[in-house]
C-alpha cells in the first residue's frame, strides 16, 4: 500500500463500526481493561515470544467481564515485517445490560502478519490476524448446574490500523490512535458476519527503551452472536507494553 493512501484508509476503517445498527436491542456498558502485551526477542535472533494478558472488567472495574491469555511465537522477517502465531484462552462472565446466562470458555489458535513503518514522522502499524475459535456451549442439568454440551467452531478475521503521533521533541510522549475491525466467516456464523469494531485514542509514554505505558479510551461496537443485539462498550484502557529481549547476546 502506498503511503499517500494511508489517511484515507484509516478514515474508512474507522467508519466500518458505524452504520450497522438496525432495530435490534442495544446495550450501553462501561468497562475497564487492564492489559499487558510483551513481544520479547530471543537470543538476539529473529525469533521471539509473545506474552499477553488482558483483564477486562465491567461497570468501571467493579465486576469481571473477560480474562484473555494469549501466548505466541514471533518471527521478525526484516525491520518492517513480522509474522506471529499462537494460542489464546478466553473466559467470559455475565456482564452489562444484556448479560449471557452463564460463564463460558473459549480456546483459539491465531496467526498474524504485521507491518510497521514511519511516514511524515508518524509511526504506522498494519496488522491482519486470523483466529480459529472453539466456543463452549453449555446445557443445564436437572440439578440446575451447567455442563459442556458442545464446542462451537468459528473463524474470524481482524484488521488493525494504528498511528503513533509524537507529542514531545524526544518522541517519548505520543498520541496513540488505532482502529480494529473484526469479521466472522464460516458455516457456523448466524447473522453476525460483522463481529465488532474497536476505536481507541490515548496518550502513550516510553518509560524505558523497552517499556511503554498507554492510557486512553476505547469505543467498542459489538454485534452479539446470532445477530439480534448490539453492545456499545465505553471502555477505559491501560496498556503496559514491553519488547525487552530475553537472553540477549546468547546463541541458540
Amino acid at each position: 500500500m502506498k503511503n499517500k493512501y494511508i489517511p484515507s484508509v484509516f478514515a474508512g476503517v474507522a467508519l466500518l463500526g458505524t452504520g450497522f445498527h438496525s432495530e435490534a436491542a442495544t446495550a450501553d456498558n462501561n468497562n475497564l481493561w487492564l492489559n499487558y502485551v510483551g513481544d520479547h526477542p530471543l537470543f538476539s535472533s529473529p525469533w521471539g515470544v509473545h506474552l499477553e494478558v488482558q483483564n477486562r472488567l465491567s461497570d468501571w472495574g467493579a465486576d469481571w467481564q473477560q480474562l484473555l491469555v494469549r501466548p505466541g511465537i514471533n518471527y521478525q522477517i526484516d525491520p518492517h515485517w513480522s509474522v506471529s502465531a499462537g494460542y489464546a484462552y478466553v473466559r467470559t462472565d455475565p456482564y452489562g445490560e444484556l448479560p449471557v446466562a452463564h460463564s463460558f470458555d473459549e480456546n483459539r489458535i491465531w496467526e498474524q502478519v504485521q507491518y510497521k513503518g514511519d511516514w511524515l514522522g508518524i509511526g504506522w502499524t498494519h496488522r491482519v490476524r486470523f483466529e480459529q475459535r472453539w466456543i463452549e456451549e453449555l446445557r443445564q442439568r436437572t440439578d440446575g448446574d451447567f455442563e459442556t454440551a458442545n464446542w462451537r467452531g468459528e473463524q474470524r478475521a481482524r484488521y488493525l490500523l494504528r498511528s503513533d503521533i509524537p507529542l514531545t521533541k524526544d518522541k517519548k510522549t505520543y498520541f496513540a490512535l488505532w482502529d480494529e475491525v473484526f469479521f466472522n466467516f464460516g458455516g457456523n456464523i448466524l447473522g453476525n458476519h460483522f463481529d465488532q469494531n474497536r476505536a481507541f485514542a490515548g496518550i502513550g509514554r516510553k518509560l524505558t527503551d523497552h517499556v511503554k505505558l498507554e492510557v486512553g479510551y476505547m469505543e467498542q461496537s459489538l454485534h452479539r452472536r446470532g445477530g439480534e443485539n448490539w453492545e456499545n462498550n465505553h471502555t477505559v484502557c491501560v496498556w503496559l507494553m514491553s519488547n525487552l529481549p530475553f537472553f540477549p547476546g546468547q546463541s541458540r
